[in-house]
């Protein structure tokens, strides 16, 4: 009977467990479906109002303007050299930007979190620095270190640092005391403290930040390129604004957007990797899947 018992049990699991495997199968195939029918209404959609003369093509461009200067400039490159090195410009740049700005944003976070005196001293200057306009900011520094990579890295750098600062901070000020307590009862140190259990437990908050750290300095690097740059993608949309080329502004928009597509699938994987030992649930969320 025991045996009959668990032979029914274990065959309603399997059960179960195919009947969720058919419903996520079927909800990948409707948001394939939905983003499909979404992006021919949009594209599509545009393309007729432009052929129809009800949007005028040389202010909004067309989709197959866009495709034909994308074409142009794999074929012959742009007026600063071939496309893939003012994509690679842009993304050297904006890797640079993530790596400081991450690094830098989780020790300050961690020290300011862990240190209420020197988050009451350095705390209103952080937060007046992080009021400043951006293009303000993008504007010094292209006085300051000139047109080459360093002034784009150190925007990029910038607008990430605080992003992850704050999540790194808040994190840090959201750890369970308990722990953090029963650690020194044991006889740990501050450093062991702060590596095994404060800096593993605010993580998830450094891991959410990065995300959209990681779009933030992409930007700045733009931004820093549509200020002033010698090559990358952000003088690439500065010189078709300048000629009035919507298809030009249009299709480095569309490269940018892939970019940030690409680069956040390898986030995603980077963040499994990390958070692994948590439960999915405690991690994963449908807004990531997007």
């Amino acid at each position: 009977m025991n045996a009959v018992s668990i032979s029914k049990q274990s065959g309603g699991t399997m059960a179960s467990a195919a009947a969720a495997r058919r419903s996520a199968q079927r909800r990948k195939r409707s948001v394939f479906l939905g983003r499909a029918a979404l992006f021919v209404l949009v594209v599509g959609g545009w393309q007729l109002t432009t052929a129809l003369g009800i949007l005028d093509p040389f202010f909004f461009g067309s989709p197959s303007g866009i495709v034909m200067r994308l074409w142009d400039w794999i074929q012959h490159g742009t007026a600063y050299g071939s496309l893939w090195e003012q994509i690679w410009v842009t993304l050297e740049e904006s890797l640079l930007g993530f790596a400081a700005g991450v690094s830098s944003g989780v020790v300050f976070g961690v020290l300011l979190g862990e240190s209420p005196y020197l988050a009451e001293v350095i705390g209103p200057y952080i937060k007046i620095v992080n009021a400043l306009p951006r293009i303000v900011l993008g504007s010094v520094l292209v006085m300051w270190l000139g047109l080459g990579m360093p002034s784009k890295v150190v925007l990029a750098a910038i607008l990430v640092f605080f992003v992850v600062f704050f999540n790194a901070f808040q994190g840090v000020r959201s750890v369970d005391r308990n722990l953090v307590a029963n650690s020194r009862i044991l006889g740990a140190s501050r450093l062991q403290i702060v590596w095994h259990v404060i800096f593993p437990s605010a993580m998830t908050w450094i891991i959410a930040s990065l995300h959209v750290a990681l779009g933030f300095s992409i930007i700045g690097a733009i931004v820093g390129e549509f200020l002033g740059a010698q090559r990358g993608l952000g003088l690439v949309i500065a010189t078709a604004q300048n000629t009035f080329d919507a298809n030009g502004v249009f299709g480095a928009m569309l490269i940018i957007g892939i970019v940030a597509l690409s680069a956040e699938a390898l986030m995603a994987v980077l963040e499994k990797s990390l958070l692994s030992w948590q439960p999915p649930a405690s991690h994963d969320s449908d807004v990531r899947g997007i």
